[in-house]
């Protein structure tokens, strides 16, 4: 596959570096040197130094045999200018990275796809989303949806306490026959090694588990794991970035009752004046007096999404020492994502992950309607749609060649989320979430082309 990336910054290299692990045909397009002789010695890409929106520069990368091309630089109508451009010179498919989330609102009424641009980004929306939706099932450290709700991913440690420990995944079903419910992935307290679990396969003590399961299912997964469904109100959010913002506003308008500190002035009066219903602070967070002063030891959640990584992990970590059930942390360094249980902190988010998820399934082969990676795993979900002529179609579950590293972790019909044995077809029509590792993903793709 042909992929264009324009822009050099953190989301375009991080999705560049992604890329070329999988032997994609790469062109990094900058107009900062330094940024791109970085890329060009430390990935398998080519680089062209230039403006992506010159026509000459996209001629010059074959524009017109790109299969996909994905404006990320810092500036959006920079990208909205080159997916435009990119899509009359011959480009199959666009992606543009926004910030302004109006755009994102009103894209049906807009009709950005006749323009020529096949999808909107936003990395901070993203965030912010997944912000919200960590809060909602604030017993997991990790959680993503299918289709509205039908299936969810949630991702826990397991404590010593769990009704799961020392029993193996078929004792856990013959235990609890009505549980609804496909573990999915494993990770080993104190390894970097991920399991796609089978029958035989024990829970440890420590273990980061993700599994698939129903809206009624998550109850009783709270109850099996030993884990406690906290009632989230009172919020506390460092930081009036745009994720920041958003997340305010998007929590004030589901009456969770939101503490924002913002360090510049002129930021926080007009969060303030944008936000009324939303307590806005203007003082350094990084002060813990300030903190104290503000009742972080009442607070339900602390969110610190501050410009720097480092920051956000120490309040972070001030939050859980003075109590505060769950804290999250947006960070920037891939390599934090591993510290993240160590060290206490209840989620790490990051925005480049979350725009390379996004945008990652349309790379992948086979109708592709949702992606996620596991984080902190060397795992991905994928929801496909089968075709009629895909080879899963038809079959029941049991006699479909699938690789040992994937496993079906549950089907959508119709709307609804079927937790799937083996003994259940797949039909036309289903969208089927898979867990796989990567050495079995082009097999996987295989089966729903």
């Amino acid at each position: 596959m042909k992929i264009i990336i324009a822009g050099a910054g953190e989301v375009g290299f991080h999705l560049a570096k992604l890329l070329s692990y999988e032997s994609q045909d790469i062109i990094l397009i900058d107009n900062k040197r330094e940024t791109l002789t970085y890329a060009d010695t430390h990935l398998d890409i080519r680089v062209i130094k230039g403006d992506a929106t010159s026509i000459s520069t996209l001629k010059d990368a074959q524009i017109a045999q790109a299969d996909l091309v994905i404006a990320v630089t810092s500036s959006e109508t920079t990208n909205i200018t080159v997916c435009v451009l990119a899509k009359q010179l011959g480009a199959k498919r666009t992606i543009a990275r926004i910030s302004n989330t109006e755009f994102l609102d009103n894209q049906e009424e807009v009709g950005f796809k006749k323009f020529g641009i096949d999808e909107l980004i936003s990395p901070e929306a993203l965030a912010a989303n997944e912000i919200s939706l960590l809060l909602n099932q604030s017993g997991f450290n990790d959680t993503y949806v299918f289709e509205n709700g039908a299936l969810i991913m949630i991702g826990l440690s397991l404590s010593r306490t769990a009704a799961f420990v020392d029993k193996t995944v078929k004792e856990v079903g013959e235990l609890h026959p009505e549980l609804k419910y496909v573990p999915l992935a494993i990770q080993r307290f104190g390894t970097q090694y991920t399991l796609i679990p089978r029958g035989d396969t024990q829970f440890k003590e420590g273990d980061q588990v993700y599994f698939t399961t129903t809206q009624k299912g998550v109850d009783e997964i709270f109850k099996l794991t030993g884990k406690v469904k906290m009632e989230i109100k009172n919020v506390m959010i460092l930081g009036g970035s745009k994720i920041g913002y958003k997340t305010a506003r998007d929590l004030c308008k589901n009456s969770f009752r939101v503490k924002l500190i913002e360090r510049e002035q002129s930021k926080a009066f007009d969060i303030a004046d944008e936000i009324p219903s939303c307590l806005v602070i203007n003082g350094d967070g990084r002060n813990v007096e300030l903190l104290m002063e503000e009742s972080i030891a009442d607070m339900d959640a602390f969110i610190s999404v501050t410009g720097n990584s480092e920051t956000n992990i120490m309040s972070c970590l001030v939050a859980k020492s003075k109590g505060v059930k769950k804290a999250i942390a947006l960070v920037e360094n891939m390599d934090y994502f591993q510290l993240s249980q160590s060290i206490g902190i209840d989620t790490l988010i990051n925005k480049k992950l979350l725009a390379a998820n996004t945008i990652f399934r349309y790379v992948r082969k086979g109708e592709v309607v949702a992606m996620t990676k596991l984080n902190n795993m060397n795992a991905e979900l994928l929801e496909f749609v089968v075709t009629p002529n895909s080879d899963v179609s038809g079959k029941l579950i049991k006699d479909i060649d699938l690789p040992r590293s994937a496993i079906i972790g549950g089907v959508v019909r119709n709307g609804e989320g079927i937790i799937a044995l083996g003994d259940f077809r797949i039909m036309s029509g289903d969208r089927v979430v898979i867990c796989c590792l990567p050495q079995s993903i082009s097999k996987v793709e295989k089966l729903f082309v």
